[in-house]
């Protein structure tokens, strides 16, 4: 689809992770043999970060400031992109459709996009895709 572009973040709107947010880091307008049906790999957040506060202490801040990703490949059908863009470079060459095959791959990519994440979240960047949905 023309406006599935990588870093368009986009809203999950079926299945577990139902009114979460994800960015989408590729994008397949085809379908492949496993997934046939045009799909995009995601990364997004299971768990958003907690309020904080200026009076909590610094340990509390930070524990408050984590964040949960999931990796996933989902069909077009169930995302509904946004009009916000979010820009992940180093997640391009980490997560890729051969990520999915070996657990401990998708491991190593989790913990790169948990990090990358948490980075952009402490710069206070892109305040709105850290926020849960609101409805």
């Amino acid at each position: 689809m023309r406006f599935i572009k990588v870093g368009r973040v986009a809203i999950i709107t079926r299945g577990r992770y139902a009114g979460k947010k994800v960015v989408i880091i590729q994008p397949v307008d085809n379908s492949t043999r496993q997934h046939p049906f045009p799909h995009a790999l995601v990364a997004g957040i299971e768990r958003y970060p907690a309020k904080v506060t200026r009076r909590m202490s610094k340990a509390r801040q930070m524990k408050r400031s984590k964040v949960k990703p999931f990796i996933k490949v989902i069909n077009y059908n169930h995302i509904m992109p946004t009009r916000y863009t979010l820009e992940l470079e180093g997640l391009k060459g980490v997560v890729s459709g051969d990520t999915f095959k070996e657990v401990s791959q998708r491991e190593d990519a989790k913990k790169t996009v948990k990090k990358t994440l948490e980075e952009r979240y402490q710069s206070g960047k892109n305040r709105w895709f850290f926020t849960p949905l609101r409805f």
